[in-house]
């Protein structure tokens, strides 16, 4: 990659970095911390402030995505970093669960993942996109594992309203970067149109369901795990990074090389399609053989490995094949779909952990993994001109 890719993936991840770590700080430690909240002993409030912000974002996503095809991607990014600012301020100041859903909800208002997403696609040469969004998608990782780390002590420390003071902080110094050390974006031409194009496209539109099958099965897993953990494995809220850190490291070793073999060989439609059978494989293992302290280590590892993968292949797949002219709305149409995902998981992991139990919400996820699955099976990988490296003959 050139000097410039290089500091356009960087400085991106770090602004995906700084927003989801605090859209992420919460997961480990508000499903306890709401037993303290007023209105915090109904499972399906609790999943809702876990997947709330994804309500606002599938709204927002496609509008945003397009304002950046019209009017340039930075100024949308900025404006939506004011906007998760402000519901992070929300969040902390609420002295109720309702409040905090608000805040979230107004997060979520800060949509501006396809205008960050299509700013790195301007950045990059197509040979070298796979490996951009493999940092952007291994900086959500690592701060997602840095955020099950790091949760439990800050609670400790600052409450949860002091997280979210983080968070609102986090926003700042994410704007800070876009203004500072993102390269300047080359121009967008101010089209109009091409949504309807976009939903037209079978192949984007097979991806699409995909990242709202990933992220609905992500965002269900963490109503349930730390619940869990702390009672199937035995182990307090505090010590609960032991598992997350070296699964989340583990699943980094497989995730690399994985990206190589799609990136270099021409192989990602394999790769692709290995990680979405995995990720079906753990829902039904956790659903079916997730007893025990170590059962749920051995099987979030595998996750995290299905996970790590898909977050670097699937953006840069869109990317590849979206029209030219309409490259914004496309990735707004996905990021759409995984925030409705986002949503919906929590919503509705909630529902069917205290309606039919932890079992039943692992084995809906793997039957719909199986049909993404299914789904992924007839798709057309990108050309293996756009997936060569730049020296190839």
């Amino acid at each position: 990659m050139s000097a410039q890719e290089r500091r356009a993936g960087i400085s991106l991840a770090a602004i995906f970095a700084l927003r989801m770590l605090g859209l992420f700080l919460i997961l480990p430690v508000f499903a306890v911390h709401a037993e303290h909240v007023p209105g915090g002993n109904d499972l399906m409030l609790v999943g809702l402030v876990i997947g709330a912000y994804g309500l606002t974002q599938g709204l927002l996503q496609i509008p945003y995505g397009a304002a950046s095809d019209r009017f340039g991607r930075k100024p949308v990014i900025v404006f939506g970093l004011v906007l998760f600012a402000l519901g992070s301020v929300v969040a902390a100041l609420a002295d109720h669960i309702g409040w905090i859903i608000a805040g979230r909800v107004l997060q979520g208002a800060g949509a501006i993942s396809a205008a960050v997403t299509a700013l790195a696609a301007d950045l990059t040469r197509d040979q070298h996109r796979t490996k951009v969004m493999a940092m952007i998608g291994s900086s959500i990782g690592l701060v997602f594992a840095g955020s099950l780390v790091a949760a439990p002590i800050l609670y400790a420390t600052i409450g949860m309203d002091g997280i979210f003071w983080l968070t609102a902080g986090m926003a700042v110094a994410a704007i800070w970067v876009v203004l500072r050390m993102v390269p300047a974006a080359p121009p967008v031409p101010r089209a109009t149109g091409g949504f309807g194009e976009v939903l037209r496209n079978g192949q984007l539109m097979r991806l699409n369901f995909g990242v709202f099958v990933l992220h609905l099965i992500q965002t269900t897993m963490w109503v349930m795990v730390p619940a869990a953990l702390a009672g199937q494995g035995g182990l307090p809220l505090g010590e609960h990074w032991k598992v997350y850190l070296p699964a989340v490291l583990l699943s980094f070793v497989v995730m690399v090389p994985a990206v190589v073999v799609a990136e270099r060989h021409g192989r990602l439609k394999q790769v692709f399609l290995a990680a979405v059978a995995l990720l079906a494989g753990v829902q039904l293992g956790l659903g079916l053989f997730g007893d025990g302290l170590w059962a749920l280590a051995f099987w979030l590892t595998l996750f995290f490995v299905a996970f790590n993968v898909l977050e670097a292949t699937l953006p840069s797949w869109i990317s590849k094949i979206a029209p030219a002219h309409a490259k914004g709305t496309a990735l707004g149409v996905y990021n759409t779909l995984q925030s409705a995902g986002l949503f919906l998981g929590g919503v509705l992991g909630g529902w069917l952990a205290q309606a039919f139990g932890p079992a039943a919400v692992s084995l809906s996820c793997a039957l719909l993994a199986l049909l993404w699955l299914a789904a992924a099976a007839t798709m057309n990988p990108p050309s293996r001109r756009a997936q060569m490296p730049a020296n190839a003959g």
